[in-house]
């Protein structure tokens, strides 16, 4: 099954009113590949000017985090509704950042996922090992095991790309070899394969993350398994968008 390129760019916690605005319309003017699909994350507080610039191009939008809740008085948090009513498709979730600096455990994101699902978004799940327990040879059991939980009685996989990101990786310069990624990515699809049914595992986009840059994304893009990126410094500079031209 054909599955369609997908990228993308985790702007975390950076930039100002007048950069994403430059960044947006460098992306918005730019030749990208028109068989990939393209998803930026700006920090919440840009989403919806954000969502202006990007309004008459194929571009979308995604938030960095959600919580489960529909309202309440949880201060300083974004709910999953807020997000549907705020018309933002998408929501990156466990990402390695929140799990580890924010604490957020394989339980919490279980139900953001759901929540998020049922309320209409799409899902960027996030999974990662440590270069402890990649040196454990651990990598597989941990992804699965974030996975599992997650997903747990989940009923459609329609609007979930996972994004494979080594801890160890991110932020770091280290990326995972071809061979590593591949290896991870492909277990991922196997587990999908026995855990859910084989079309699941043929249709799920399974994209990579961790010090991606142009410099590495043809090589990353040729794997078999390998169906994009979840980009995050890389995603800030012009070479973005030869990231997301990585088959043209």
């Amino acid at each position: 099954m054909s599955r369609t390129f997908f990228v993308g760019g985790n702007w975390k916690m950076n930039g100002s009113v007048e950069q994403y605005r430059s960044l947006i319309k460098h992306l918005v003017e730019a030749k990208l590949d028109e068989k990939a699909e393209v998803v930026i994350s700006p920090p919440a507080l840009y989403l919806l000017p954000s969502k202006e610039l990007v309004a008459n191009s194929p571009i979308e939008l995604s938030a960095q985090n959600a919580y489960f809740k529909p309202s309440g008085a949880f201060t300083g948090e974004i709910s999953v509704a807020q997000l549907k009513d705020a018309g933002i498709p998408w929501v990156i979730l466990g990402h390695s950042e929140r799990r580890s600096i924010f604490g957020e455990s394989d339980e919490l994101i279980a139900e953001k996922t759901k929540a998020a699902l049922e309320a209409g978004l799409k899902v960027i799940l996030c999974v990662g090992e440590t270069l402890e327990q990649r040196e454990k040879n651990e990598s597989i059991d941990v992804v699965i095991r974030q996975l599992e939980t997650a997903t747990k009685g989940l009923s459609s996989w329609d609007n979930i790309v996972i994004a494979y990101e080594p801890v160890w990786a991110i932020g770091t310069g280290k990326v995972a070899t071809e061979a590593q990624a591949q290896e991870v990515h492909a277990a991922i699809r196997e587990w999908l394969g026995k855990a859910v049914d084989s079309q699941t595992a043929s249709s799920v986009r399974i994209i990579y993350g961790g010090s991606v840059a142009a410099k590495n994304s043809r090589q990353l893009a040729e794997q078999k398994d390998i169906d994009g990126f979840l980009v995050g410094g890389a995603s800030l500079k012009p070479e973005f968008v030869d990231i997301v031209n990585s088959r043209l």
